[in-house]
């Protein structure tokens, strides 16, 4: 019985999922279409790649509704044909009879968090790098970076033009501004440095002293003690274009070099509880599956179901837009919706069992 009603709701899943890329794809293509093909030299293998970028992109998106669709539709089957009713008339509690669906969930949940941090996240990054160029070559990533500011301390260090990566990272433009307690004592400025030990080197140096109001040459100076590299090419950092480890990785430095991360930790956290998304809704589709059918409320019954799915996509998205602006704390923001409709989901099949 488990894998008769697991097989049921796999293949209507990603049936109604294969039904929603091509819908999809096909409209999307009727408004990108013309923009690709507007670049000169491009032409349907271009278009196709297109295709191959997006389509990863739409499927991470419409998983979660797939699988909610899929629950409701194999629940009310068993619930038309009486196999809920004789489920239960051999003993099963309602949590027993959804206990197939949360596992095959759960197997869902895994797939779809491995499809995006391998998939996903590399096709997002091509297509938001192509999307700049106009859908036209490439360029290559050589790590230059601008106006790019980090903090050393209570010293901030500006850098005007960042190239290369690693310890070949190379500083033009540099302007530290040195404080103490919160009050501005000097301002160091150099044309170039670069990285020597865990600090950075820098030539033709100059400093101002604020209190003297007089210009000192000091020629080479050691700045920095301690600032990374990728601290000054971490300038932009695209959530969806980065596996999870990576993206808290970025976090880390970010944070490091004194920069605002709660958008990206809660795009963090929301690498863990989007895919989980997949075992709750088994669990709030579980209305359409008990109940008589013959009540002439199954239909009733479905639609609450579908309609506490999109609840939960829409308390989702809102959270993580309260957590952007900061109104809401990262793990919040990523977190709550899943457990606030975790229990509301348990309370309506407990409620539905009596």
């Amino acid at each position: 019985m488990s894998l008769y009603m697991g097989r049921m709701f796999l293949i209507r899943t990603f049936a109604i999922l294969a039904a929603l890329v091509l819908i999809l794809q096909s409209l999307d293509l009727l408004s990108e279409s013309g923009r690709i093909l507007a670049y000169a030299g491009n032409g349907d293998a271009e278009v196709w790649r297109y295709v191959g970028l997006r389509v990863p992109q739409i499927v991470e998106t419409f998983l979660p509704y797939s699988v909610l669709l899929g629950s409701i539709i194999t629940l009310s089957q068993l619930n038309q044909n009486s196999e809920v009713i004789a489920m239960k008339a051999s003993g099963l509690s309602a949590h027993q009879v959804l206990a197939p669906l949360l596992v095959a969930g759960m197997f869902v949940a895994l797939i779809s968090f491995g499809f995006n941090e391998r998939i996903v996240t590399r096709a997002t990054a091509t297509l938001e790098q192509w999307k700049k160029v106009e859908y036209g070559p490439l360029p290559i990533d050589r790590g230059d970076r601008s106006n790019v500011w980090v903090r050393d301390g209570d010293h901030l260090v500006e850098v005007l033009q960042i190239k290369g990566r690693g310890n070949a990272t190379q500083l033009y433009g540099i302007t530290v501004y040195e404080r103490r307690g919160g009050s501005l004592r000097s301002i160091l400025t150099a044309k170039h440095g670069q990285r020597e030990g865990n600090g950075w080197r820098i030539d033709g140096a100059e400093r101002f002293d604020v209190a003297a109001g007089k210009i000192v040459p000091i020629g080479s100076a050691h700045v920095g003690e301690g600032v990374r590299p990728d601290q000054f090419t971490l300038s932009h950092v695209e959530p969806d274009g980065l596996p999870f480890t990576a993206l808290k990785e970025a976090v880390d430095d970010l944070k490091l070099a004194g920069r605002p991360t709660k958008a990206l930790e809660g795009s963090l956290w929301h690498k863990l509880s989007g895919p989980l998304s997949s075992i709750l809704m088994p669990l709030l589709g579980a209305v359409a599956a008990f109940g008589l059918a013959r009540s002439g409320k199954l239909f009733f019954r479905a639609v609450i179901g579908m309609s506490l799915g999109f609840l939960y996509f829409v308390a989702d998205n809102f959270a993580l837009a309260m957590g952007n602006l900061g109104a809401y704390p990262p793990f919040l923001a990523a977190w709550a919706p899943f457990l606030l409709f975790l229990m509301i989901g348990e309370a309506v099949l407990l409620r539905t069992e009596e």
